[in-house]
């Protein structure tokens, strides 16, 4: 019985990947440790961030880095960050500032919902949000074209979330950004490489501490230095409710070292395999067909696809609501595919999982 069960909860067994609503990831041994000996000393906060910073940058090529609680909190504090620039009375009032000049150019295939409408976090950071372009097509007409006086920036999501066809891509909207002097802000929140979009020009990018680094609840912002040093000035505003502890600090720290030294081919092989596993366990169901698919972002992760006849809302909720609560990723749903991620199931799991889908079927 885990600590959650001791508290009347239900087991979970995570088939959905790295997702918020059941907390991310788990943490390793190691993780944990820096978690609870950053939490049971002192030290001056502003200081650990600096030399945080100077850490994380080591593993992603950029300038520097600010710290924050997490990607989401690193879209705010970003764009807060192009409107106030380094002027500290304005850091300090956001809330009332007096400009025009705190809008933020998106395609409109990316203007998504992760969990919370990433518009929000935008104009939480005093941005104004300019959606160009359709939902299934942009241009570079259509970036251009809305490029006023009052433009501080252009945002890109790299995510599954966001449409895959038809979109401007990153190399071009960097080559805008550079043409009309305007920093590129990539929120990378989940993906796995974090050094390759500053490599391909960002200016600032984005992370989640806690999806594919498994640290605790917690992200960063990497980039330019003078910008990232305008980030770290928020902390004097709209960031003071955003606030890292500094256990979770010395955590995502010892978090991206094990990453640095991790195998990824081996991990992914070794997830694909039991991909292939449950793709077999769950074969022979009645009016069904089970594969195993990539990532629709294109990422090296490697899901079991079952497909119904029907809507699988239904099945996804009796999984939910059993003991132990499955959950899977459920985007699809409506075209009566269930994806099983692998990796935060245990190999002893897929066989409990293959039996609760035949009898909720």
């Amino acid at each position: 019985m885990n600590i959650y069960e001791k508290l009347g909860l239900q087991k979970v067994i995570n088939a959905s990947g790295r997702m918020t609503i059941l907390g991310v990831s788990v943490l390793s041994e190691e993780s944990a440790e820096s978690f609870k000996e950053g939490s049971q000393n002192f030290v001056v906060i502003e200081d650990l961030m600096e030399k945080a910073g100077e850490i994380v940058s080591k593993y992603t090529g950029g300038e520097d880095s600010c710290i924050v609680s997490s990607a989401s909190a690193g879209i705010a504090i970003s764009t807060a960050s192009l409107i106030t620039k380094d002027n500290v009375t304005a850091a300090e009032n956001l809330h009332i500032l007096e400009t025009k000049k705190r809008e933020i150019i998106i395609q409109k295939g990316h203007v998504v919902n992760y969990g919370a409408p990433v518009k929000t976090m935008i104009e939480l950071g005093g941005g104004k949000l300019v959606e160009v372009g359709q939902s299934n097509l942009s241009s570079e007409e259509n970036i251009t074209g809305n490029i006023t006086e009052n433009t501080v920036g252009l945002f890109y999501v790299k995510s599954h979330h966001s449409v895959q066809k038809g979109m401007l891509s990153l190399e071009k909207m960097i080559e805008i950004g550079k043409k009309y002097n305007l920093p590129v802000i990539v929120d990378a929140a989940a993906e796995e490489d974090l050094e390759k979009y500053i490599k391909m020009g960002a200016d600032l990018v984005i992370y989640s501490g806690s999806k594919a680094l498994e640290g605790a609840a917690s992200g960063f912002i990497t980039g330019k230095k003078e910008l990232v040093k305008n980030c770290k000035l928020q902390y004097k505003g709209i960031g003071r409710a955003m606030k890292v502890d500094k256990g979770v600090i010395m955590c995502l720290l010892k978090a991206l070292e094990i990453y640095s030294l991790r195998d990824e081919k081996k991990i992914d092989e070794e997830n694909r395999k039991k991909a292939e596993k449950l793709a077999e366990l769950l074969k022979g169901i009645k009016e069904t067909e089970t594969s195993v698919v990539k990532d629709e972002a294109g990422r090296d992760i490697y899901r079991t696809e079952l497909k119904l006849q029907e809507d699988a809302s239904g099945v996804i909720k009796k999984l939910e609501t059993g003991n132990p609560a499955i959950y899977t990723r459920n985007y699809y749903k409506n075209q009566g595919k269930i994806h099983f991620d692998m990796r935060s199931v245990d190999e002893k799991d897929l066989v409990l999982i293959a039996e609760r889908i035949r009898e909720v079927l």
